[in-house]
């Protein structure tokens, strides 16, 4: 590996980063990991800190989950490679289509599709929506209708539906007939609502309005996450998404839920759509289906979807779509180890009471600090936004979120942040110990904030 001080004078210079412009990169280089043990990552100066992002919301297990590892390491010496397509198959990618089945047994889903990663999962669900929708005589069902702040991805079907802006105009003109509605967002509806559970009888009476004006017969599916994520953790009313089904299954719309930040356990619940008591037709699953070892992901189907392209006898139930790396096995070898672990210790029992213990906190931090604007979460997935102006909800300057970030990291936690949000997503295996660190860490950047 080469030294660190090469390292430090080429980490901007060589590729372009996510989520980044390239000429903040060259002005703010990131920061260089070099190591991961437990829930600690490791600088390549030696600073060690607790991670409260989990990777990007995927390492669920932590960074020495050794039974995945030695599965990469069996599988690479066994089959590294080969496709899944036309008559080929592996041993992994049976035995994981076997263990998922299992997992999402309660949320009704029967059948896998496998992906290399989320935002492929998401394509892939809106392909099978409007094809699902042709097989049974209803072409014209080709729309979707998604939440506004909702995040699915990057590519152009992702990108069409995602909520925000920033993730859309660069790229521009996307998918026609993808359409939003106001979201469970209570901090800032535009209803000037100050009850979750009155926002989410309007928005859903708004998803009720947007399938009314554009016609039932023309909207293939709604698709959401249960809890929006890299919008800056939205959790919406327990009531929202039962009523989000109604809808739905009232107009012949599918309902497609965006697990790959949900799934294996976030919310304190072994799924989002689980946790809030909703079967989906169609999920999207990745990230930590690997524990972020290994790029992978899969689609969900629900039987009764299944079986209206398994019985088609046309042609028109042709999966005439895939991956290079689809079921790839070893991938799916770390994937059936991560969800044999996961099974095994089943991490959502623990994330639930350690995020109720860090939001409870951040809640008590808020009290103290006026450039708290809200506190959200649900189970390991918190975030504050930062506001220069409580009353009048002004969001902080850009500055602002990159000192907080700073002087946490500093303090030996590395936290996301995201516009004026502050995003916490911490490893599922964290203890009490690890939630008042990131706490004390938290108050170390509002510190800075209230100094800057």
């Amino acid at each position: 590996m080469k030294d660190s001080n090469f390292l430090k004078e080429h980490n901007a210079r060589q590729f372009w980063h996510p989520m980044t412009h390239p000429a903040d990169s060259n002005a703010n280089p990131p920061t260089i990991l070099t190591g991961g043990e437990g829930v600690y990552i490791t600088d390549v100066d030696g600073h060690r800190s607790i991670d409260a992002v989990g990777g990007l919301w995927n390492v669920n297990l932590g960074y020495s989950c050794a039974p995945v590892k030695a599965a990469i390491a069996a599988q690479l010496d066994a089959l590294p490679y080969y496709s899944t397509f036309r008559g080929t198959s592996n041993d992994k990618a049976i035995e994981l289509a076997y263990l998922l089945a299992d997992f999402f047994e309660p949320d009704g889903m029967t059948r896998s599709f496998f992906t290399s990663g989320g935002s492929d999962s998401i394509e892939v669900a809106l392909k099978f929506a409007r094809q699902y929708h042709r097989i049974r005589g209803e072409g014209t069902r080709t729309k979707f209708i998604s939440l506004e702040k909702g995040y699915h991805g990057t590519h152009f079907g992702a990108a069409s539906i995602n909520g925000n802006a920033k993730f859309r105009n660069a790229y521009e003109p996307l998918l026609a007939g993808c359409f939003h509605i106001p979201g469970p967002y209570l901090y800032r509806n535009p209803f000037g609502v100050e009850s979750a559970a009155e926002l989410a009888k309007l928005s859903a009476a708004m998803l009720e309005r947007e399938i009314a004006f554009q016609g039932a017969n023309t909207v293939a599916a709604f698709i959401m996450e249960p809890v929006l994520g890299a919008g800056g953790v939205i959790p919406p009313h327990p009531t929202f998404m039962q009523m989000v089904r109604d809808i739905c299954d009232k107009h012949g719309v599918l309902l497609i839920t965006d697990e790959v930040i949900t799934a294996f356990g976030r919310t304190g619940s072994p799924t989002g759509s689980r946790h809030w008591g909703v079967q989906p037709d169609l999920m999207c699953t990745a990230k930590a289906i690997t524990n972020g070892y290994f790029p992978f992901g899969a689609v969900m189907i629900a039987d009764h979807i299944a079986s209206v392209f398994e019985e088609d006898r046309t042609g028109m139930g042709s999966v005439d779509m895939g991956y290079t790396y689809s079921g790839h096995p070893v991938g799916a070898a770390a994937a059936v180890a991560t969800m044999t672990e996961t099974t095994r210790i089943r991490p959502w029992e623990n994330a639930g009471p350690r995020g109720a213990e860090l939001k409870a906190g951040l809640t008590e931090l808020a009290t103290r600090y006026d450039v708290i604007g809200d506190v959200r979460g649900e189970g390991l997935m918190c975030a504050i936004e930062l506001v220069s102006d409580r009353v009048a909800k002004t969001p902080v300057g850009k500055a602002a979120p990159l000192a907080f970030q700073q002087a946490a990291y500093q303090d030996g936690v590395m936290v996301r942040v995201s516009g004026n949000n502050v995003i916490l997503s911490p490893p599922l295996i964290i203890d009490a110990s690890h939630v008042q660190k990131i706490l004390a860490a938290t108050e170390a950047g509002l510190k800075a904030v209230a100094a800057s």
